[in-house]
């Protein structure tokens, strides 16, 4: 017995040119022009989102990032102070 798959519909309008562009390529790789387009769609969707969430820092963000990996700076008191009550918490436990 086949599942129901939960779709929307997408609708667009586009010039004639860029139609036929997207159906002779839809047809040279043997798919339909729908399947063609959510694929591409998705495509660009997911690069956007990637694009968006990577963070990208210069050579010289990236040497401090580095830095600061390799020699952090002293904890300051106040969170000395954290780390201790928080041993003490565990040790109470």
């Amino acid at each position: 017995m086949p599942t129901a798959t939960n779709t929307a519909r997408l609708e667009a309008r586009i010039s004639t040119d860029l139609h036929a562009m997207l159906k002779r390529a839809a047809e040279l790789q043997g798919r339909t022009m729908t399947d063609f387009v959510v694929d591409a769609v998705q495509d660009a969707a997911q690069r956007a989102i990637e694009q968006a969430e990577v963070i990208r820092l210069s050579l010289a963000d990236q040497e401090c990032f580095a830095q600061a990996l390799l020699s952090p700076p002293q904890p300051a008191p106040a969170l000395e102070r954290a780390f201790a009550r928080r041993r003490k918490l565990l040790r109470a436990e």
